[in-house]
């Protein structure tokens, strides 16, 4: 069964969760000792990221000390063993600390000199400001915060409700400013999140009944904390498992709804590496088998009418492995093995008639929008092409447009790779 979402929705949350802090209120600002330019590193994965991924593991390990890196395993995300029925069991176990032994031995793998768990869950919220913990943390040269529920990671390292850093975040934020990478797979990537961090959510249900600050035990609803995560980057929303789950009709929603201008669309098993992050100079690679899209709004109009939400003037640019993004400009540099493609199909764009890969269409197909995006990339037939919502009442019609401005690259001269700067209107009918 395909998951919701990045977020592990357990009953243990349902109830007690103090949502004082969801409250709307100005971002806070992050609080810890390295606030300001960063000269350490994010390396940012999508979710999925495979045991046998040696490009990103290694980017991590690298950036980390190579031989002598040492890699701090943060896994409160994950449910703590208090939760998880399986805890006694090391082959069906899945909780924050089996979670943080099985990453660290994959780092070792990977070539890191150690790797450690952090203890650090809903079990262990006061770690968060323990001394010892600390000086764990202070030892280490690199970071990773796995998967699971991004709000976990608010609960443990964040203190009440203007989200102050506890002791440990504050240290890893110094650690970052100093030098050190911090990576993190889905909610691990996304609790690197400025105000508006996604708490969950469908695309379908996002564009048809829009945003609202919190976090809801409903998946389909799409939420959002507008005080963030712990804003190590700046420069725009992020999502993950994007193209996977079909994120991207709730990502354009939540960016037009809290005014963000940008999102960072992560894919599986893949990595958009960050330098300089929280600083006005973000710079960006993609990194894996997959892509990152950047979701443009500077130009996008957002109207409710009687017929529903639409969108019109984003645009849509999908980076692959090798390209470059520099933030301040919105300027792409493509790979050094990608030449511009010049399209010679003739075949029309195949119908799409679930853009968004819903849950509820049981032969629907994982990179739909991406899919079409290409098609019409790769066709010299057509300058337009449109693609539906699998739910009706209303159903929302994407357009895609090559106009002006459009370009995509190719390592193969037949392929679309890497495309660039193609207009995006999503409209209910």
């Amino acid at each position: 069964m395909r998951a919701h979402s990045s977020l592990t929705r357990r009953a243990a949350l349902a109830g007690g969760i103090a949502l004082t802090l969801l409250a709307a209120a100005p971002a806070a600002q992050a609080t810890g000792p390295g606030h300001g330019r960063h000269d350490g590193s994010l390396v940012l994965v999508g979710g999925g990221l495979k045991d046998g991924n040696t490009q990103v593991y290694g980017e991590i390990v690298r950036r980390a000390g190579g031989a002598d890196a040492r890699i701090g395993v943060i896994t409160a995300a994950s449910v703590p063993e208090s939760q998880d029925p399986n805890a006694g069991d090391p082959d069906r176990c899945s909780n924050s600390a089996c979670n943080g032994a099985y990453y660290a031995a994959l780092f070792e793998k990977h070539g890191a000199a150690d790797a450690q768990w952090i203890p650090l869950d809903l079990d262990h919220i006061g770690n968060a400001d323990s001394d010892a913990v600390v000086a764990q943390v202070n030892s280490m040269t690199g970071f990773f915060f796995g998967g699971g529920d991004q709000y976990r990671y608010v609960q443990t390292l964040l203190r009440g409700p203007r989200q102050k850093d506890s002791k440990v975040l504050a240290a890893i934020r110094a650690k970052l400013a100093a030098g050190a990478v911090v990576a993190g797979s889905s909610a691990g990537a996304q609790i690197a999140s400025g105000p508006g961090m996604v708490s969950g959510g469908e695309s379908y249900e996002g564009l048809r009944d829009g945003s609202a600050p919190g976090y809801f035990e409903d998946p389909t609803r799409l939420g959002y904390l507008p005080r963030g995560g712990f804003g190590f980057l700046r420069s725009a929303l992020i999502d993950t498992h994007t193209g996977a789950y079909g994120r991207e009709g709730r990502a354009y929603r939540l960016a037009a709804d809290t005014g963000h201008k940008r999102v960072y669309a992560l894919e599986e098993n893949t990595a958009l590496v960050v330098e300089h992050p929280g600083s006005g100079h973000e710079h960006l690679t993609v990194m894996g088998p997959n892509g990152v899209a950047v979701l443009d709004l500077r130009d996008a109009r957002a109207d409710t009418t009687t017929a529903g939400w639409a969108l019109r003037g984003a645009r849509y640019t999908y980076l692959t492995d090798g390209d470059r993004y520099d933030a301040r400009s919105w300027r792409v540099r493509t790979a050094a093995d990608k030449q511009p493609l010049t399209p010679t199909g003739t075949a029309p764009v195949p119908a799409n008639t679930d853009v968004f890969h819903s849950v509820a269409n049981p032969d629907g197909a994982a990179y739909s929008f991406r899919g079409t995006a290409r098609a019409l990339a790769e066709t010299r037939a057509q300058s337009t092409a449109t693609a539906t919502t699998f739910e009706t009442g209303p159903r929302f019609t994407v357009t895609f447009t090559k106009s002006d401005g459009f370009a995509a690259w190719s390592t193969d001269q037949r392929s679309a790779h890497t495309l660039v700067g193609l207009d995006i209107a999503i409209t209910p009918n």
